[in-house]
């Protein structure tokens, strides 16, 4: 079964790169512009795994990810926070609320890719 992997980001551009690494790599890929638009998108099915931004319009990832935990079905979701921040203090609030991985913009795919692969093993 192909997995679903949510990407939320409010730059169409990165979440054209982010989906087309993904899709090549054989993944369905859902997109959503901010943190409300990614809520709204994991109503409407199973996602596996989600790459967001951190500063985003109406809801940030930090927020959105905060939500996402609270939602029992979501609770497990694994988190890639793909952010232009980089500093400890926001990598440990993203932590904290329930990220699993953390890359700074730029990025390149292969990276991207392989922390993926260890979210989701085969």
């Amino acid at each position: 079964m192909t997995k679903t992997i949510l990407i939320v980001d409010d730059s169409s551009s990165l979440r054209t790169v982010v989906r087309l690494a993904l899709v090549r790599a054989g993944y369905e890929v859902l997109e959503a512009g901010d943190g409300i638009e990614g809520l709204e998108q994991l109503e409407k099915g199973r996602v596996n795994l989600i790459v967001s931004d951190v500063n985003m319009p109406r809801m940030d990832g930090i927020a959105f990810v905060r939500k996402l935990k609270e939602n029992a079905r979501h609770k497990f979701t694994p988190v890639i926070m793909l952010t232009t921040e980089g500093q400890d203090a926001k990598k440990q609030e993203g932590r904290a609320a329930g990220a699993k991985a953390w890359m700074v913009k730029p990025f390149n795919p292969p990276q991207l890719l392989d922390a993926v692969s260890k979210l989701l093993p085969a």
